[in-house]
């Protein structure tokens, strides 16, 4: 995936969720995604800085990633 694709969908994730779940899907974006996060050129401040989201929720970003290696997504 290219920065602006993982950017979209991080965004698109965190703007649609439901209400109170914001930050739960930053983590299930990381989670998701962690392969081609991982496997790319590209920074997680760099995916977070082209979603246009909170530079503070880097953190989140980094817990989702990390959790990857224990937990698979339902869907």
């Amino acid at each position: 995936m290219t920065l602006n694709e993982l950017g979209t969908k991080l965004s698109e994730m965190y703007h649609n969720a439901p209400k109170g779940d914001a930050v739960a899907m930053i983590h299930l974006f990381g989670i998701k995604y962690a392969n081609e996060i991982k496997q790319s050129n590209y920074s997680k401040k760099d995916i977070i800085e082209q979603s246009r989201i909170s530079k503070s929720y880097l953190t989140e970003l980094t817990k989702g990633v990390k959790l990857a290696e224990y937990v698979l997504p339902k869907n």
